[in-house]
């Protein structure tokens, strides 16, 4: 009788559906992340988006959200929830002590979300330049937690110029013009990795800004 080699049984092909992903990563949102929330909400207690009464905590949760919907991971939500904190709370102590409480991963993308970390602040243009040579070196961990960001940011800017028109420039040490070339030039450096959805989202928004600021 002919020998048949045994074939092993096909392994059944395992995809997980949208909600079964988010499920799972939910499940994955542990202590650490909710100690993030607590570590941002009273470093940032008391603070408030540029000349309004919003909570700085809505931004931080929205960029959160933003990176769990692109399918970050925990470290990177924890990042995102305290991606402004070196830079409004308190400088290079506060990212030694992201560091100790978070872990290396955590501090290294806060880091490379932050445009300085001395106290006081240098010059607007010089920490906007420094931040976008150091983006254009960085690794997809801090170009998810930035886009995530400033793509929050534009959408921001773009619903309260609707509003308020040119008196949203007013909220801006760069004002107009230097508000437009900043965000034109995040995109550009981000457009020149990967492409993702938030970056496509952003390309949108920085568009749609350019648009309402420059018609007659």
């Amino acid at each position: 009788m002919p020998y048949r080699a045994k074939h092993a049984p096909a392994r059944k092909s395992v995809r997980m559906s949208e909600s079964e992903k988010l499920d799972h990563l939910g499940r994955n949102l542990g202590a650490r992340f909710e100690g993030a929330l607590v570590f941002a909400v009273r470093k940032h207690s008391g603070q408030t988006r540029k000349q309004s009464q919003i909570p700085y905590l809505a931004h931080l949760l929205s960029v959160t959200a933003l990176v769990l919907e692109a399918g970050g991971d925990e470290d990177q939500a924890i990042a995102a929830v305290l991606h402004d904190v070196v830079e409004d709370c308190g400088g290079a102590p506060v990212l030694a002590e992201v560091k100790e409480r978070f872990g290396a991963r955590v501090a290294n993308i806060v880091e490379g979300c932050s445009d300085t970390d001395a106290v006081p602040k240098p010059p607007w243009r010089a920490r906007k330049e420094h931040y976008l040579r150091h983006l254009r070196e960085a690794g997809e961990d801090v170009r998810l937690v930035s886009a995530a960001d400033k793509l929050h940011n534009v959408r921001s800017i773009v619903a309260d110029y609707r509003y308020v028109g040119e008196a949203v420039w007013e909220r801006f040490a760069g004002r107009r013009e230097g508000t437009l070339w900043y965000y034109r030039a995040v995109l550009d450096i981000l457009q020149q990795g990967p492409g993702s959805r938030l970056v496509d989202e952003l390309e949108r928004f920085v568009s749609e800004l350019e648009r309402i600021a420059t018609r007659p």
